[in-house]
C-alpha cells in the first residue's frame, strides 16, 4: 500500500500539551514540526523588545519584516529537539515566559501579524509531512488538512502543567497566577474577532486529562498512519 506523508494539524487551549504532543508525534511519524506558536512568540518578543508592543500598526510591521527576511526559523539540535531561533539568536526559552505567551496573545489577534506570516506557515506545509500547532491550523491556516486533532485537558490540569515547566525553568510564578493566565488565554482566543480558538468541524477531540503524553502521541499517530495508507 502507497504512503503518502501529509499535513498534521494539532489545535487547542493554553497549556494542552501541544507542544510537547507535537514534538514527539513529529519524531515518531520522522516529520517536520512547524510550531507557529513560536512564530507568534518570536513576534511578540521583537515587538516588545521595539517597544511598540502596545501599537498594532508597529507590531505589524515587525511581523512583516521578520518574514520578509524569514527571520524565524528552527533548527533541529544533535540530540533531536529543536530549537528556535530569531535573527541568529537563541529564542527557545525567552519567547516561553508567562510576559510574552501574553504578548504573543495579543499580536496574534493583529490580522497583519497573521497575514503576514501565514504564507510562511503555509509554504513549509505544501510539501507534506509536517506537524503543524497552534488555534487555528485546522480551521484557517490548513483547512484542508488531512489529519486533524483538538487536544485540550481541563483547566486544573493544563494549569497544573504550565507551573510545573516554569518551576523546572526557575520561575517562581505561582499557581493561582498561572491559572489566571490560562483562564484569560482561555478567554482571549477563544473570543477574538481574527481566527478564535475553536475545534475544526472534521478534528478529532482528544482529551488529555486523565492520558499521559505518550497514549496521546500514540493514539494521533496510528491515526496518522491510517491516513498514510488512504
Amino acid at each position: 500500500m502507497s504512503k503518502s506523508r501529509v499535513v498534521v494539524a494539532i489545535d487547542g487551549p493554553a497549556g494542552a500539551g501541544k507542544s510537547t504532543v507535537s514534538k514527539l508525534l513529529a519524531q515518531e511519524l520522522n516529520y517536520l514540526l512547524l510550531d507557529t506558536g513560536a512564530l507568534y512568540r518570536c513576534v511578540g518578543l521583537a515587538a516588545t523588545r521595539a517597544g511598540v508592543e502596545a501599537e498594532p500598526a508597529k507590531v505589524a510591521e515587525v511581523a512583516q519584516q521578520l518574514a520578509a527576511n524569514s527571520s524565524i526559523e528552527f533548527r533541529r539540535n544533535e540530540d533531536g529537539s529543536q530549537s528556535v531561533w530569531l535573527d541568529g539568536e537563541d529564542v527557545s526559552v525567552a519567547i516561553r515566559t508567562p510576559e510574552n505567551s501574553q504578548a504573543a496573545s495579543r499580536v496574534s489577534a493583529i490580522p497583519e501579524v497573521r497575514a503576514a506570516l501565514m504564507d510562511l506557515q503555509r509554504s513549509v506545509g505544501d510539501k507534506g509531512g509536517v506537524v503543524v500547532e497552534g488555534r487555528d491550523i485546522g480551521t484557517v491556516v490548513f483547512p484542508q488538512a488531512p489529519a486533524k486533532f483538538f487536544l485540550t485537558a481541563s483547566v486544573n490540569t493544563r494549569s497544573a502543567r504550565r507551573h510545573k515547566e516554569l518551576l523546572a525553568r526557575g520561575d517562581t510564578t505561582s499557581l493561582e497566577e498561572v491559572a489566571a493566565d490560562v483562564k484569560e488565554r482561555d478567554r482571549r482566543d477563544s473570543t477574538r474577532p481574527v481566527a478564535p480558538l475553536k475545534q475544526a468541524d472534521d478534528a478529532v477531540l482528544v482529551d488529555s486529562t486523565e492520558q499521559t503524553i505518550d497514549e496521546v502521541v500514540q493514539l494521533m499517530a496510528e491515526a496518522v498512519r491510517r491516513i498514510e495508507g488512504e
